[in-house]
């Protein structure tokens, strides 16, 4: 992803996969990568929480994540975003968010599910345990 960008689009569908994700384990964190060609998102990978509090935290299951950079490999996609979601938090990156994140070419997508009856996805840039957001823009 270029870290020129101030803001990305995401396409309707991808977002409205991410949400119903996050909504079929509303008490636990999901997780997943997102794919892009040329900047542009493509498609969703759900990923397996793997973490022993799975309600605060989330663990990329390594091997279905080795799957799906695999898969973006052979469509000639690469890594454009890692998402997760906050069951009670807000949809900012927390401090292990921060410490963890491992991809800074990556951008860093929070749902938070703490909004009464609406949803909240937000996207941050996040290097050397410093964040700074990312306008999203729907299309």
């Amino acid at each position: 992803m270029n870290d020129s960008f101030v803001e990305v689009a995401i396409p309707r569908k991808i977002v409205q996969n991410l949400l119903h994700h996050a909504q079929q384990t509303p008490n636990e964190e999901v997780c997943g990568l997102i794919s892009s060609k040329k900047d542009i998102p493509q498609r969703s990978y759900p990923i397996k929480n793997t973490s022993n509090t799975p309600a605060t935290f989330f663990n990329l299951d390594a091997g279905q994540q080795i799957h799906a950079m695999a898969e973006m490999r052979n469509n000639n996609e690469q890594l454009f975003a890692i998402y997760h979601s906050h069951p009670t938090a807000p949809a900012i990156p927390s401090k292990t968010d921060l410490e963890q994140a491992s991809y800074p070419e990556a951008l860093y997508l929070i749902i938070s599910l703490n909004v009464k009856g609406v949803m909240e996805i937000r996207a941050y840039k996040i290097h050397n345990h410093q964040f700074s957001e990312v306008a999203l823009r729907l299309n």
